[in-house]
């Protein structure tokens, strides 16, 4: 086995480790606490977004613990109510489609327990249209590195986001650390927001 081999399934090893300790540490948390933190993390949200002014917003509905909670799209059209805003699609091979958010009936279950908009499709290509863009993480690091729950659907996507556009994940307190295991696949974001520190922008690209 070579060393690379050897180093990309300690990397892959880390990351499961990893990924169990904050799921459990996420499912512990009482609805009183993810409450509060989601509304901490909208208030950073809807600050930076009134500064920001952006006309076209792609973000995501959060799901049982992940962060942001069940207003947070109400959260980001009181913030931008003239922006566009698109969710995500899970298509089949993993890979993420856009469709336009209109509303919280118009959402429709998805794949994996997601909530999806039952709008027209846009295709994969249209996240780079954004002018921020919203991501779930259970983790990012000080240089900006984000770690996913290991499907890689947002690392494809965020490929597609030029590199001058504002991407931003939102996090519960703990979440954002010193380092975390990366594979040459995994997408930085500019920016993370968690309830106590609020928006930790600009994380160090260059180490």
């Amino acid at each position: 086995m070579s060393d690379f081999t050897r180093d990309a399934e300690s990397c892959r090893a880390e990351k499961v480790a990893l990924r169990g300790q904050l799921l459990a540490l996420r499912r512990s948390k009482t609805p009183d606490t993810l409450a509060d933190a989601a509304t901490r993390l909208q208030q950073a949200l809807e600050s930076h977004v009134r500064h920001q002014s952006p006309t076209v917003i792609a973000t995501y509905v959060p799901i049982g613990a992940e962060p942001g909670g069940p207003d947070l799209l109400e959260a980001l059209r009181r913030a931008a109510p003239t922006a566009s805003v698109l969710l995500p699609v899970l298509m089949p091979d993993g890979d993420l489609d856009w469709a336009p958010y209109e509303g919280r009936s118009s959402l429709r279950p998805g794949p994996r327990g997601l909530l999806e908009p039952a709008g027209p499709r846009l295709g994969t290509a249209a996240v780079s249209e954004a002018e921020l863009v919203v991501v779930p993480a259970l983790a990012v690091d000080r240089r900006g590195i984000r770690m996913g729950r290991g499907g890689g659907s947002y690392d494809r996507a965020l490929a597609r986001v030029p590199v001058t556009t504002f991407t931003v994940a939102l996090l519960h307190d703990g979440e954002l650390l010193a380092e975390v295991p990366a594979e040459p696949h995994d997408r930085r974001v500019h920016a993370a927001i968690t309830p106590g520190e609020g928006l930790s922008e600009r994380l160090d690209w260059t180490k």
